[in-house]
């Protein structure tokens, strides 16, 4: 047999650890879902719409990354630009 035992799970490290991964999944969700409407913008829109979709996928890279360092509420900085950015591919594509 062996000399050693496994140590006791560490429970507390555990919740942390899938918090952080939940929080880290819902900024990233979020964050593509606006990469797709920018590069929409970019691709199919007119002058107004580029200028647009750049401005919003720097403001996507800036949300994201608050976001990541804010926790539980961390995907509302990125779902802001997400609603902004939906709106003005409608009215810049339209």
């Amino acid at each position: 047999m062996s000399d050693q035992t496994s140590p006791a799970m560490d429970y507390a490290e555990h919740e942390r650890t899938y918090t952080g991964f939940l929080n880290f999944s819902k900024v990233g969700v979020v964050a593509m879902i606006n990469v797709m409407i920018c590069l929409l913008m970019l691709t199919m829109g007119s002058g107004a719409a580029v200028f647009f979709g750049t401005v919003l996928m720097i403001a996507t890279l800036v949300a994201a990354g608050v976001g990541l360092f804010a926790g539980a509420n961390g995907w509302i900085p990125s779902a802001v630009i997400t609603l902004i950015s939906g709106l003005l591919a409608i009215v810049t594509m339209a």
